[in-house]
Protein backbone atom coordinates (compact mmCIF):
# COMPACT_ATOMS: atom_id res chain seq x y z
CA UNK A 1 0.00 0.00 0.00
CA UNK A 2 1.61 3.66 -1.05
CA UNK A 3 1.96 5.92 1.57
CA UNK A 4 -0.50 8.54 1.71
CA UNK A 5 0.80 11.99 0.25
CA UNK A 6 2.07 14.62 2.94
CA UNK A 7 -0.72 17.17 3.42
CA UNK A 8 0.53 20.43 2.11
CA UNK A 9 2.41 22.75 4.37
CA UNK A 10 0.29 26.07 5.00
CA UNK A 11 2.50 28.32 7.52
CA UNK A 12 6.16 28.04 8.15
CA UNK A 13 8.53 29.34 10.97
CA UNK A 14 11.65 30.93 9.81
CA UNK A 15 14.87 31.21 12.11
CA UNK A 16 15.09 35.05 11.53
CA UNK A 17 18.05 36.83 12.01
CA UNK A 18 16.85 40.42 10.59
CA UNK A 19 19.49 40.41 8.12
CA UNK A 20 19.42 40.34 4.34
CA UNK A 21 19.40 36.58 3.78
CA UNK A 22 17.03 35.92 6.05
CA UNK A 23 14.74 38.47 4.81
CA UNK A 24 14.75 37.15 1.28
CA UNK A 25 14.19 34.27 2.57
CA UNK A 26 11.11 34.87 4.59
CA UNK A 27 9.50 36.79 1.58
CA UNK A 28 10.66 33.90 -0.95
CA UNK A 29 8.53 31.62 1.13
CA UNK A 30 6.23 33.97 1.24
CA UNK A 31 6.20 34.74 -2.60
CA UNK A 32 7.51 31.31 -4.25
CA UNK A 33 5.86 28.86 -2.03
CA UNK A 34 2.45 30.54 -0.91
CA UNK A 35 3.49 30.15 2.98
CA UNK A 36 2.35 32.24 5.80
CA UNK A 37 5.68 32.77 7.72
CA UNK A 38 6.36 32.98 11.30
CA UNK A 39 9.51 34.79 12.38
CA UNK A 40 11.60 33.87 15.21
CA UNK A 41 14.78 35.21 16.24
CA UNK A 42 16.57 34.34 19.60
CA UNK A 43 18.15 36.74 21.86
CA UNK A 44 21.73 34.53 22.66
CA UNK A 45 24.01 37.52 23.46
CA UNK A 46 25.19 38.06 19.83
CA UNK A 47 25.46 42.09 20.40
CA UNK A 48 23.08 43.43 17.78
CA UNK A 49 20.37 44.88 19.04
CA UNK A 50 16.90 42.46 17.78
CA UNK A 51 14.57 45.88 18.33
CA UNK A 52 15.01 46.22 14.15
CA UNK A 53 14.43 42.38 13.39
CA UNK A 54 10.24 43.36 13.97
CA UNK A 55 10.27 46.10 12.57
CA UNK A 56 11.90 44.62 9.48
CA UNK A 57 9.49 41.49 9.79
CA UNK A 58 6.69 44.14 10.24
CA UNK A 59 7.44 45.78 6.64
CA UNK A 60 7.68 42.48 5.23
CA UNK A 61 3.78 42.16 6.14
CA UNK A 62 4.47 39.55 9.19
CA UNK A 63 1.84 40.36 11.62
CA UNK A 64 2.94 41.04 15.50
CA UNK A 65 1.29 37.92 16.45
CA UNK A 66 3.46 36.21 14.00
CA UNK A 67 6.37 37.64 15.10
CA UNK A 68 8.86 35.94 18.13
CA UNK A 69 11.83 37.53 19.51
CA UNK A 70 13.33 35.72 23.05
CA UNK A 71 15.84 36.48 25.05
CA UNK A 72 17.51 33.20 25.17
CA UNK A 73 20.40 34.08 26.80
CA UNK A 74 19.92 32.40 30.67
CA UNK A 75 18.57 29.60 29.09
CA UNK A 76 21.63 28.80 26.48
CA UNK A 77 24.30 29.24 28.97
CA UNK A 78 23.15 27.57 31.77
CA UNK A 79 21.08 24.27 29.61
CA UNK A 80 24.00 24.29 27.15
CA UNK A 81 26.99 25.70 27.34
CA UNK A 82 27.61 24.92 31.27
CA UNK A 83 26.47 21.35 30.74
CA UNK A 84 29.41 20.94 27.62
CA UNK A 85 31.68 22.99 29.40
CA UNK A 86 31.05 19.67 32.77
CA UNK A 87 32.39 17.88 29.29
CA UNK A 88 35.79 20.17 28.78
CA UNK A 89 34.21 19.84 25.41
CA UNK A 90 36.79 20.85 22.63
CA UNK A 91 35.81 19.64 18.67
CA UNK A 92 39.07 18.31 17.58
CA UNK A 93 41.18 19.30 20.66
CA UNK A 94 41.04 22.97 20.12
CA UNK A 95 37.43 23.83 18.90
CA UNK A 96 34.94 24.93 21.96
CA UNK A 97 32.09 24.71 19.72
CA UNK A 98 29.99 27.82 20.09
CA UNK A 99 28.45 27.48 17.00
CA UNK A 100 27.31 24.53 17.42
CA UNK A 101 25.92 24.36 20.77
CA UNK A 102 23.64 27.13 19.72
CA UNK A 103 21.83 25.17 17.02
CA UNK A 104 20.02 22.85 19.31
CA UNK A 105 18.38 25.55 21.47
CA UNK A 106 17.43 27.48 18.55
CA UNK A 107 15.72 24.40 16.45
CA UNK A 108 14.10 23.61 19.64
CA UNK A 109 11.91 26.72 19.69
CA UNK A 110 11.44 26.59 16.29
CA UNK A 111 9.77 23.08 17.04
CA UNK A 112 8.00 24.26 19.77
CA UNK A 113 6.51 27.72 17.79
CA UNK A 114 5.56 25.77 15.32
CA UNK A 115 3.19 23.46 17.82
CA UNK A 116 2.20 27.06 19.26
CA UNK A 117 0.96 28.50 15.88
CA UNK A 118 -0.07 25.59 13.88
CA UNK A 119 2.93 25.51 11.60
CA UNK A 120 3.46 22.60 9.11
CA UNK A 121 7.35 23.20 8.74
CA UNK A 122 10.28 25.38 10.27
CA UNK A 123 12.84 26.70 7.59
CA UNK A 124 16.53 28.25 8.31
CA UNK A 125 19.07 30.18 6.17
CA UNK A 126 21.77 27.44 6.58
CA UNK A 127 23.61 26.82 2.78
CA UNK A 128 23.93 23.31 1.88
CA UNK A 129 27.44 23.38 2.17
CA UNK A 130 28.04 23.78 5.77
CA UNK A 131 26.90 22.03 9.22
CA UNK A 132 24.25 24.08 10.28
CA UNK A 133 21.95 22.75 8.17
CA UNK A 134 22.46 19.23 9.62
CA UNK A 135 22.47 20.54 13.16
CA UNK A 136 18.97 22.50 13.17
CA UNK A 137 17.67 19.40 11.17
CA UNK A 138 18.83 16.44 13.62
CA UNK A 139 17.71 18.23 16.24
CA UNK A 140 14.46 18.96 14.75
CA UNK A 141 13.69 15.71 13.98
CA UNK A 142 14.49 14.23 17.40
CA UNK A 143 12.31 16.56 19.16
CA UNK A 144 9.54 16.15 16.03
CA UNK A 145 9.76 13.26 13.74
CA UNK A 146 6.85 14.65 11.55
CA UNK A 147 8.14 18.55 11.72
CA UNK A 148 8.61 19.63 7.42
CA UNK A 149 12.12 21.46 7.21
CA UNK A 150 12.52 24.00 4.10
CA UNK A 151 16.06 24.66 3.31
CA UNK A 152 16.33 27.76 0.99
CA UNK A 153 19.83 27.29 0.04
CA UNK A 154 19.02 23.88 -0.96
CA UNK A 155 16.24 24.76 -3.48
CA UNK A 156 16.10 28.06 -5.35
CA UNK A 157 18.44 29.85 -7.84
CA UNK A 158 19.98 32.48 -6.11
CA UNK A 159 23.60 30.86 -6.28
CA UNK A 160 25.39 34.30 -5.58
CA UNK A 161 25.50 37.70 -3.62
CA UNK A 162 24.60 39.78 -6.70
CA UNK A 163 21.59 37.56 -7.55
CA UNK A 164 20.25 37.75 -4.11
CA UNK A 165 20.44 41.60 -3.82
CA UNK A 166 18.30 41.70 -7.38
CA UNK A 167 15.86 39.41 -5.77
CA UNK A 168 15.56 41.55 -2.59
CA UNK A 169 15.14 44.64 -5.05
CA UNK A 170 12.84 43.54 -6.91
CA UNK A 171 10.56 42.38 -4.25
CA UNK A 172 11.09 46.00 -2.13
CA UNK A 173 13.52 44.79 0.39
CA UNK A 174 15.69 47.27 1.99
CA UNK A 175 19.88 46.03 0.95
CA UNK A 176 21.28 47.78 3.29
CA UNK A 177 24.83 49.90 1.98
CA UNK A 178 27.44 47.76 3.35
CA UNK A 179 25.42 44.36 1.89
CA UNK A 180 26.23 45.99 -1.53
CA UNK A 181 29.63 44.73 -1.71
CA UNK A 182 31.40 41.58 -0.98
CA UNK A 183 32.03 41.31 2.57
CA UNK A 184 35.21 39.64 3.09
CA UNK A 185 34.20 37.44 5.45
CA UNK A 186 30.70 36.31 7.31
CA UNK A 187 30.76 35.58 11.48
CA UNK A 188 28.10 34.07 13.67
CA UNK A 189 28.37 35.34 17.27
CA UNK A 190 26.22 34.13 20.54
CA UNK A 191 27.65 34.86 24.25
CA UNK A 192 30.16 31.89 24.36
CA UNK A 193 31.74 33.36 20.96
CA UNK A 194 32.39 35.03 17.66
CA UNK A 195 33.50 32.78 14.53
CA UNK A 196 34.10 34.10 10.94
CA UNK A 197 35.00 32.11 8.14
CA UNK A 198 35.30 32.66 3.80
CA UNK A 199 36.53 34.67 1.67
CA UNK A 200 39.53 36.81 3.33
CA UNK A 201 40.00 33.79 5.67
CA UNK A 202 39.84 31.03 2.92
CA UNK A 203 43.84 30.51 2.39
CA UNK A 204 45.11 28.31 5.56
CA UNK A 205 48.73 29.91 4.62
CA UNK A 206 47.55 33.33 4.97
CA UNK A 207 47.57 34.98 8.56
CA UNK A 208 44.22 35.83 9.77
CA UNK A 209 43.90 39.83 9.40
CA UNK A 210 43.84 42.05 12.35
CA UNK A 211 40.53 43.72 11.18
CA UNK A 212 38.48 40.25 11.67
CA UNK A 213 38.78 40.48 15.00
CA UNK A 214 35.61 41.93 16.77
CA UNK A 215 35.84 40.42 20.21
CA UNK A 216 39.60 40.48 21.79
CA UNK A 217 42.68 43.18 21.78
CA UNK A 218 45.88 42.10 19.57
CA UNK A 219 47.25 40.22 22.60
CA UNK A 220 50.40 42.68 22.45
CA UNK A 221 48.27 45.60 22.86
CA UNK A 222 46.91 43.88 26.34
CA UNK A 223 47.57 45.75 29.55
CA UNK A 224 51.12 45.34 30.52
CA UNK A 225 50.30 43.76 33.86
CA UNK A 226 48.56 41.11 34.82
CA UNK A 227 45.16 40.46 36.11
CA UNK A 228 43.85 38.02 38.82
CA UNK A 229 40.54 36.41 38.98
CA UNK A 230 38.60 33.84 40.69
CA UNK A 231 35.97 31.75 40.17
CA UNK A 232 33.35 29.38 42.15
CA UNK A 233 32.02 26.48 41.51
CA UNK A 234 29.61 24.07 42.63
CA UNK A 235 29.18 20.67 41.63
CA UNK A 236 30.77 21.49 38.25
CA UNK A 237 29.15 25.00 37.49
CA UNK A 238 30.86 28.47 37.87
CA UNK A 239 28.33 30.49 40.26
CA UNK A 240 30.55 33.39 41.23
CA UNK A 241 33.21 35.82 39.74
CA UNK A 242 35.66 37.63 42.07
CA UNK A 243 33.67 36.52 44.98
CA UNK A 244 30.08 37.92 43.64
CA UNK A 245 27.46 35.77 42.68
CA UNK A 246 26.34 35.63 39.00
CA UNK A 247 23.58 34.10 37.04
CA UNK A 248 25.11 31.52 34.24
CA UNK A 249 24.43 33.99 31.56
CA UNK A 250 25.76 36.99 33.92
CA UNK A 251 29.03 35.21 34.47
CA UNK A 252 29.79 34.25 31.16
CA UNK A 253 29.05 38.12 30.15
CA UNK A 254 31.45 39.36 32.73
CA UNK A 255 34.91 37.12 31.50
CA UNK A 256 34.13 38.34 28.02
CA UNK A 257 34.82 41.84 28.84
CA UNK A 258 37.89 40.49 30.80
CA UNK A 259 38.94 38.34 28.16
CA UNK A 260 38.41 40.76 25.55
CA UNK A 261 41.21 43.63 27.13
CA UNK A 262 43.31 40.53 27.54
CA UNK A 263 43.16 39.39 24.51
CA UNK A 264 42.28 36.19 25.21
CA UNK A 265 40.60 33.26 23.39
CA UNK A 266 41.54 33.25 19.47
CA UNK A 267 41.47 30.25 17.75
CA UNK A 268 42.55 29.95 13.92
CA UNK A 269 41.30 26.66 13.19
CA UNK A 270 41.53 23.80 10.09
CA UNK A 271 38.51 21.98 10.95
CA UNK A 272 37.04 18.45 9.79
CA UNK A 273 33.53 19.76 8.93
CA UNK A 274 30.73 16.64 9.48
CA UNK A 275 30.18 17.21 5.42
CA UNK A 276 32.41 15.97 5.10
CA UNK A 277 35.03 18.69 3.55
CA UNK A 278 37.92 20.71 5.38
CA UNK A 279 37.39 24.58 6.31
CA UNK A 280 39.05 27.39 8.26
CA UNK A 281 37.49 29.35 10.21
CA UNK A 282 38.57 31.83 13.19
CA UNK A 283 37.31 32.14 16.41
CA UNK A 284 37.06 34.56 19.68
CA UNK A 285 35.79 33.00 22.97
CA UNK A 286 37.26 34.84 25.73
CA UNK A 287 35.15 34.29 28.65
CA UNK A 288 34.76 30.68 27.27
CA UNK A 289 38.53 29.81 27.46
CA UNK A 290 39.10 31.51 31.08
CA UNK A 291 35.94 29.21 31.87
CA UNK A 292 37.50 25.96 30.47
CA UNK A 293 40.70 27.12 31.93
CA UNK A 294 39.37 27.12 35.56
CA UNK A 295 36.75 24.61 35.50
CA UNK A 296 39.65 21.90 34.08
CA UNK A 297 41.66 23.62 36.90
CA UNK A 298 38.81 22.70 39.84
CA UNK A 299 38.52 19.26 38.53
CA UNK A 300 42.24 18.69 39.25
CA UNK A 301 41.94 18.87 42.79
CA UNK A 302 38.34 17.08 43.20
CA UNK A 303 37.73 14.60 40.64
CA UNK A 304 39.44 10.83 41.45
CA UNK A 305 42.21 9.68 38.37
CA UNK A 306 39.59 7.12 37.36
CA UNK A 307 37.33 9.19 36.69
CA UNK A 308 39.19 12.27 35.34
CA UNK A 309 40.86 10.06 32.47
CA UNK A 310 37.43 8.20 31.76
CA UNK A 311 36.03 11.99 31.01
CA UNK A 312 39.12 12.42 29.04
CA UNK A 313 38.89 9.65 27.00
CA UNK A 314 34.62 10.36 26.20
CA UNK A 315 35.30 14.38 25.56
CA UNK A 316 36.15 13.75 22.01
CA UNK A 317 33.18 11.75 21.70
CA UNK A 318 31.03 14.46 23.08
CA UNK A 319 32.97 17.34 21.11
CA UNK A 320 31.83 15.41 18.29
CA UNK A 321 28.37 14.61 19.01
CA UNK A 322 27.76 18.37 19.94
CA UNK A 323 29.55 19.74 16.90
CA UNK A 324 27.64 17.07 13.96
CA UNK A 325 24.47 18.27 15.86
CA UNK A 326 23.61 15.42 17.96
CA UNK A 327 22.69 16.94 20.89
CA UNK A 328 19.29 15.64 21.73
CA UNK A 329 20.51 12.20 20.83
CA UNK A 330 20.42 9.04 23.58
CA UNK A 331 24.56 8.47 23.45
CA UNK A 332 25.04 12.30 24.11
CA UNK A 333 22.67 12.26 27.00
CA UNK A 334 24.46 8.98 28.29
CA UNK A 335 27.44 10.27 28.25
CA UNK A 336 26.11 13.84 29.94
CA UNK A 337 24.64 11.54 32.73
CA UNK A 338 28.39 10.06 33.68
CA UNK A 339 29.67 13.40 33.16
CA UNK A 340 27.18 15.37 35.36
CA UNK A 341 27.85 12.01 37.82
CA UNK A 342 31.37 12.89 38.21
CA UNK A 343 30.73 16.67 39.06
CA UNK A 344 28.90 16.20 42.99
CA UNK A 345 32.11 16.85 44.16
CA UNK A 346 33.50 19.46 42.09
CA UNK A 347 33.16 22.73 43.76
CA UNK A 348 35.84 25.38 44.94
CA UNK A 349 37.74 28.32 44.01
CA UNK A 350 40.19 28.61 40.47
CA UNK A 351 42.45 31.66 40.56
CA UNK A 352 43.62 32.35 37.04
CA UNK A 353 46.20 34.58 35.78
CA UNK A 354 45.38 36.40 32.80
CA UNK A 355 47.67 38.42 30.95
CA UNK A 356 48.43 39.03 27.14
CA UNK A 357 46.46 36.39 25.44
CA UNK A 358 46.52 33.33 28.14
CA UNK A 359 44.57 32.37 31.19
CA UNK A 360 46.80 30.37 33.28
CA UNK A 361 45.23 28.43 36.62
CA UNK A 362 47.73 29.43 39.51
CA UNK A 363 45.78 28.11 42.16
CA UNK A 364 42.87 25.81 43.57
CA UNK A 365 41.06 24.87 46.28
CA UNK A 366 37.90 22.99 47.61
CA UNK A 367 36.61 21.56 50.84
CA UNK A 368 36.55 18.20 48.86
CA UNK A 369 40.26 18.10 47.73
CA UNK A 370 41.90 14.77 46.84
CA UNK A 371 44.95 16.87 47.56
CA UNK A 372 46.79 15.50 50.60
CA UNK A 373 50.37 17.43 51.14
CA UNK A 374 51.24 15.29 53.67
CA UNK A 375 51.70 12.33 50.73
CA UNK A 376 53.51 14.31 48.21
CA UNK A 377 56.05 16.59 50.36
CA UNK A 378 59.40 16.50 49.68
CA UNK A 379 59.97 16.70 53.43
CA UNK A 380 59.10 14.45 56.34
CA UNK A 381 55.83 12.82 55.78
CA UNK A 382 55.47 11.71 58.96
CA UNK A 383 54.62 8.40 58.00
CA UNK A 384 51.54 9.22 55.14
CA UNK A 385 53.29 7.28 52.78
CA UNK A 386 55.84 4.10 53.13
CA UNK A 387 57.98 4.34 50.53
CA UNK A 388 59.29 0.51 50.78
CA UNK A 389 55.43 -0.61 49.38
CA UNK A 390 56.44 1.21 45.65
CA UNK A 391 59.20 -1.72 45.38
CA UNK A 392 56.39 -4.71 44.92
CA UNK A 393 54.22 -2.23 43.22
CA UNK A 394 56.82 -1.62 40.78
CA UNK A 395 57.54 -5.17 40.52
CA UNK A 396 53.95 -6.20 39.88
CA UNK A 397 54.02 -3.96 37.02
CA UNK A 398 56.82 -5.32 35.33
CA UNK A 399 56.06 -9.01 35.68
CA UNK A 400 54.56 -9.10 31.89
CA UNK A 401 57.27 -6.80 30.49
CA UNK A 402 59.78 -9.37 32.11
CA UNK A 403 58.57 -12.43 30.39
CA UNK A 404 58.47 -10.51 27.16
CA UNK A 405 62.04 -9.47 27.61
CA UNK A 406 62.82 -12.77 28.52
CA UNK A 407 61.29 -14.33 25.73
CA UNK A 408 62.55 -12.19 22.90
CA UNK A 409 66.14 -11.23 23.91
Amino acid sequence: MAPRPAAPIRRVVLAYSGGLDTSVIAKWLESERGLEVVTFTADLGQGEELGPAREKARAMGIPDAHIFIEDLREVFVRDYVFPMMRMNARYEGDYLLGTSIARPLIAKRLVEIARETGADAIAHGATGKGNDQVRFELSAYALDPDIRVIAPWREWDLTSRSALIAWAEAHQIAVPTDKRGESPFSTDANLLHTSSEGKVLEDPWEEVPGYVYSRTVEPEDAPDEAEYVTIDFERGDGVALNGKAMSPANLLAALNEIGRRHGIGRLDLVENRFVGMKSRGMYETPGGEIYARAHRGIEQITLDRGAAHLKDELMPRYAELVYNGLWFSPERGMIQAACDLSQEKVTGTVRLRLYKGLASVVGRRSPHSLYSEAHVTFEDDAGAYDQKDAEGFIKLNALRLRLLARRDR
